[in-house]
């Protein structure tokens, strides 16, 4: 798997690279020392995992997040735990505090690895299936179960590792990452509005203004979205004439 490196000591850039020596499923390619730069890395490289400090020059690891319209898998790497229930608020992996053991290294890979093979696994069963807004999905959240047309989820909502589907009054919870949905859905009816929330179209009530260039979808049903600067172009694109 190929990884970023995200930290403004390069002191700890390094150690990290030595701890992560052992691990030969992991590949690092690029290293960046603040948001910014990171940003533009993630965008030229596409990897597949990144380490992500918190506190850096400028923005914080997590406002880098919320600029990504598409965040690779995440490890956080930092020296403060009072972040750790944010963290994971933000699909993160795991969290990492510096100084880093080998120990915690090798159970965050571990996990990374298991991702990665259900998701393999997961694509080998689907490929070349694309959900389509007529195509009824079977969702299971604990003891309740539903089979529902997806033409009926008016949105997708990201709750760290989970999605909740939002459809008449149910909103149950399923264990999947909002961009492997938004990899499989049919995108002349479902759009991936912010790194949060994929939309129904055929749902949307009003759209305006909003700040920084981007735009506040209203659904039919009350709830109000931000469709991001970045999606905002995409968005007027697809709905224009």
């Amino acid at each position: 798997m190929r990884a970023i490196i995200i930290d403004d000591e390069r002191l700890a850039r390094n150690e990290l690279r030595r701890l992560l020596e052992p691990f030969k499923n992991i590949e690092i390619i690029d290293e960046a020392v603040n948001a910014d730069e990171a940003i533009e890395k993630i965008k030229e490289h596409d990897p597949d995992l990144i380490f992500l400090d918190i506190q850096m020059p400028g923005k914080t690891g997590f406002e880098m997040l919320e600029d990504l319209d598409r965040a690779p898998r995440v490890i956080f790497t930092t020296a403060y735990d009072e972040y750790a229930l944010k963290a994971f608020e933000y699909n993160a992996l795991d969290y990492l505090l510096k100084p880093i053991e080998p120990q915690r290294l090798e159970e965050a890979i571990k996990k990374v690895v298991r991702e990665k093979q259900e998701d393999t696994q997961i694509e080998e069963n689907l490929r070349g299936k694309m959900l389509s807004a007529d195509d009824q999905v079977f969702v299971k959240d604990g003891d309740k179960c539903w089979f529902v047309k997806l033409e009926e989820v008016r949105l997708f909502e990201s709750e760290g590792n989970y999605v909740r589907l939002f459809f008449k009054e149910n909103k149950p919870l399923i264990l999947k990452t909002l961009n492997y949905l938004d990899e499989r859905l049919d995108q002349r009816t479902f759009f991936r509005a912010n790194r949060k929330h994929i939309i129904n179209l055929h749902w949307i009530e009003n759209i305006e203004p909003w700040l920084n260039g981007g735009l506040l979808v209203k659904m039919k049903d009350g709830k109000k979205v931000e469709v991001s600067r970045r999606q905002s172009i995409k968005f007027k694109e697809r709905l224009s004439l």
